[in-house]
This record gives structure tokens, C-alpha cells and sequence, in this order.
């Protein structure tokens, strides 16, 4: 997110000088904060053809290397017209996933759907529940400004570590860090919300593997490795 409304002059004079430094690889996720700017145009002006199209949000690519599938969503669902079973982003994900023939797939969107941290989103549960159906292996999520790892789960919560997605919550890269946690909920298996940083995938044929980069002078991180289906 461009904070603190993702206007033109944002994205130019803070985004732009720091993380703008790799637009050129850079596949974006709008945020909320890009919707208190009308119809985010902010957002979509800036990133242009690489946002997908202007007023959707969600595409998807293939990763040359790796034989992965990567899905982005917009979970702005009031924007959108929703994102409920029928709808048009939820009805472009399942035909997505159906024409996939890569092995592994991981989503990217905003709002996190499972949370410790207050602020879940349950009107994105019929994103994860199709790409739970297709055999998705990811979901990493921001809004909360904190780093949280989920268990493989399924759409309602229950551990499913044959076939559940892992969900990342990822969202230190900037603004003022949420320390707190009160609700932890289950399936929940690492939170820090006292440290900045990044989080790495490194995405391979059938496997993948993740690491916390905490910034300069922190000490926090936390590494794992998972299969795909």
C-alpha cells in the first residue's frame, strides 16, 4: 500500500524513491489505501498494464522457472462488486485455476482471510475456497502490520496438511508495526509484530522454501521449507 492514499503525487515522491526502485519486476496487489483515491486510480496509473486490467485488479502469470502458476486478487471486494461464489473475479479465478497446467500455484491479495491479529476478512473465504478446490499450495496476505504463518488449512480453518494452503500474513515493509496479538487462532504457528522486514520465497520444482529477512539490526527471523500437492 501507498499510504496514505495511494494519490499520483504519492506514488511518486514516497513510493516511487524506495520500493519504486523495482517496478520493473515488480507484480502488484492493490491495497485499501489505494482505494481512499477514486477508483484507485492512483494505483493503476502508476503500475499501468502490470496491475491488470484497470478496475479488476486480479490477473495471473507463469513463472519461467520453477513451473509455478502465480494468481493476484483484489480483495477490495466492495469495489469490485464482490467477491462472493458467482462473482466476476471469483468466476475468472475457478476458470484460472481449471486452464492451470502448472504443478505448483501461490495467490497474492490484500486482506488476510485467517488472522491473530484482528482485521480478517471473511468476504475473501470463496477466493480461498477456490483455490483450496484447486489444489493451490500459498496465499500471502498484508493489511496487518505484522508477520504471522499459518499450518495448511483449509477454507474454514481446519488442518488439512495434505491438501490445505499455507497462508502468509506479511505486513512489515513499512508502516508502524502491530506488536499485538489478541486472538491467536488456530493453525497458527509463528507471529512477530515488533520487527520490519520481508519475506522470501524461494519457489521450486514441486517445493518451495521461505525466510524472514528482518532489516538491519534485528535479529528476528523464521525459515521452513513445504511440497507442493
Amino acid at each position: 500500500m501507498v499510504y496514505d492514499k495511494g494519490t499520483p503525487e504519492e506514488f511518486a515522491n514516497c513510493y516511487h524513491p524506495t520500493w519504486g526502485r523495482h517496478k520493473a519486476r515488480t507484480r502488484p496487489a492493490v491495497g485499501n489505501h489505494e482505494y481512499l483515491t477514486p477508483d484507485a486510480a492512483g494505483y493503476y496509473a502508476y503500475f499501468g498494464a502490470a496491475a491488470g486490467p484497470a478496475g479488476q485488479g486480479w490477473y495471473s502469470y507463469d513463472l519461467a522457472d520453477g513451473g509455478w502458476h502465480v494468481v493476484v486478487l483484489n480483495s477490495n471486494c466492495s469495489h469490485i462488486g464482490g467477491c462472493h461464489a458467482g462473482s466476476a473475479q471469483e468466476q475468472w479465478l475457478r476458470a484460472d485455476l481449471a486452464a492451470n497446467q502448472a504443478r505448483c500455484t501461490v495467490a497474492y491479495w490484500h486482506h488476510p482471510l485467517f488472522t491473530s491479529g484482528g482485521r480478517a476478512r471473511e468476504e475473501v473465504r470463496p477466493l480461498f475456497q477456490a483455490l483450496y478446490d484447486g489444489g493451490a499450495e500459498i496465499v500471502l496476505t498484508g493489511h496487518n502490520h505484522q508477520y504471522e504463518r499459518f499450518a495448511p488449512q483449509s477454507p474454514t480453518g481446519v488442518a488439512d496438511p495434505a491438501r490445505g494452503i499455507r497462508q502468509f500474513v506479511v505486513g512489515t515493509g513499512g508502516r508502524s508495526l502491530q506488536p499485538d496479538f489478541p486472538d491467536v487462532v488456530p493453525n497458527s504457528e509463528v507471529r512477530n509484530g515488533s520487527v520490519h522486514g520481508v519475506l522470501k520465497l524461494t519457489l521450486l520444482p514441486d517445493q518451495y522454501r521461505w525466510r524472514f529477512l528482518p532489516i538491519a539490526g534485528q535479529t528476528f527471523t523464521e525459515v521452513g521449507t513445504g511440497t507442493c500437492h
